[in-house]
């Protein structure tokens, strides 16, 4: 079988605060979004910019950490892989996808009480490394959809 790479890498801001919520055996979830912005010229020749939101979910230890330190306007660093779901629409019967980042190292660019807007906290470090390829997330066979409590 031939190897194969899935590796996301973001540098963006947070859209909103942080979702931590626990699996029902206690493992920590966090669900954000994550803007990354791009800027190109159209076809006249003005300058545009486009934002992408991302979905970003943190499991186990850097979940809490994202709990403890992350908010909106909060820039981070995300490395990741991605991981699409899929299910049957209950009310139109129709297929229905969402594609996530699963976060395994977080680097804050932004020091705690810091955000895109600026102003800095007293005592904040300019930049946190969060790994979690050390410890990996649970086994995701084991965990499903409704196990997550969002």
């Amino acid at each position: 079988m031939a190897k194969s790479v899935n590796k996301v890498i973001l540098i963006g801001n947070l859209g909103k605060d942080p979702e931590v919520k626990f699996t029902p055996n206690g493992t920590a979830v966090a669900k954000f979004s994550l803007a990354t912005n791009e800027s190109y010229k159209d076809k006249a020749g003005q300058w545009q910019e486009r934002t992408e939101w991302h979905n970003i979910v943190a499991w186990q230890r850097l979940a809490e950490i994202v709990g403890e330190y992350v908010k909106k306007g909060s820039k981070l660093y995300i490395e990741g892989k991605l991981r699409t779901s899929s299910w049957d629409d209950k009310e139109s019967g129709q297929k229905r996808y969402k594609t996530e980042v699963i976060a395994d190292q977080l680097v804050l660019l932004s020091g705690k009480g810091e955000t895109e807007e600026g102003g800095r906290a007293r005592g904040a470090a300019a930049s946190h490394d969060f790994d979690q390829r050390s410890t990996p997330a649970p086994a995701e066979a084991q965990i499903t959809d409704e196990d997550i409590p969002f």
